[in-house]
């Protein structure tokens, strides 16, 4: 079994650069129209996201505990002025989900902004935001955050997933890069980010644990390191876990010693926002990795005979 130590560092390196580097998690109010005021809120919520998944597991050590919640803190009180840049987001593009989805973990994490959730409550009572066309994994991801936050979910979950690529179970070989991230993010909501594993239908699982071996072992020959991070989260949140030790090492080992994870093939060079940008998720994904499969391996010893 691949050395709990090892997926461990993993995640740790990577919440120092994260640290490190918490400037970039930046939002640009005077961006061209063309290309969106929204378009940068994405990471915020995705480091509030995988802090929270890690408060939750209760694995990390103190210092990563430490900068998790710093981290939080600095992207809730400076990156969107205490939820202030939420509302205009949401005043910038009335029907987006984007403002919402933000919102939701930080919430979730106790921070508050009365009016944001003002306009979140009158925005998902409006029939256009029920009839706005996304991708059923997409829409999949709403309708979990919706019953989260305490609506009624539009549609309901169990509605949706039959639509979702992955729950059709269909021919293997023909994942890509694209596909790929929906049978990730399908597998996400349906656990709540690992919370979760029964959530995953008994269909789904039996189709996970026989392929997810396949295509970790091709995202890792083509060295695509943000798909195969994320792959590896779906690995720890299926009922039994592979534990591919080749996939774990070679992640680990693509690692830069700084915590940076490349999301393809070695890093970037260039513009130290331009890098960031390209560096950010595959970092987070490295630590949502490293703490599920630590929690889980943990729990696996915990069960082990004496």
């Amino acid at each position: 079994m691949t050395s709990t130590r090892l997926i461990h560092n993993v995640g740790a390196g990577a919440l120092e650069w994260l640290y490190a580097h918490r400037d970039g998690f930046r939002l640009e109010p005077d961006v061209d129209p063309e290309v969106g005021f929204l378009e940068r809120f994405k990471p915020v919520a995705e480091l509030a996201l995988i802090c929270k998944v890690l408060f939750r597991e209760g694995v990390a050590g103190s210092r990563q505990a430490q900068l998790a919640r710093q981290l939080v803190d600095h992207a809730w009180r400076h990156t969107l002025d205490g939820g202030r840049m939420l509302v205009l987001g949401q005043e910038t593009e009335p029907l987006s989900p984007v403002p919402f989805e933000v919102y939701l973990p930080f919430k979730e994490l106790g921070y508050s902004h009365p009016e944001a959730e003002q306009a979140f409550l009158l925005n998902q009572r409006l029939e256009s935001h029920a009839a706005l066309e996304m991708a059923p994994v997409r829409r999949l991801g709403l309708s979990a955050y919706q019953r989260r936050f305490g609506l009624p979910p539009r549609p309901p979950e169990a509605d949706i997933v039959p639509e979702t690529w992955l729950g059709r179970t269909p021919e293997p070989w023909t994942v890509e890069g694209h596909t790929a991230y929906d049978i990730t993010h399908t597998v996400f909501h349906l656990t709540n980010w690992g919370e979760h594993p029964d959530g995953l239908p008994p269909q789904i699982a039996d189709y996970l644990a026989t392929w997810l071996p396949a295509w970790l072992d091709d995202w890792l020959d083509l060295r695509r390191w943000d798909l195969l991070g994320e792959l590896l989260v779906v690995d720890a949140c299926l009922p039994r876990p592979t534990w591919d030790e080749r996939a774990w090492e070679g992640f680990a080992a693509a690692q830069q010693p700084d915590g940076a994870m490349p999301a393809i093939r070695t890093m970037p060079e260039g513009d130290p926002d331009e890098v960031f940008d390209i560096v950010y998720h595959p970092t987070l994904v490295a630590a949502f990795a490293s703490v599920l499969a630590t929690s889980r391996a943990m729990t696996r010893l915990a069960h082990a005979p004496a």
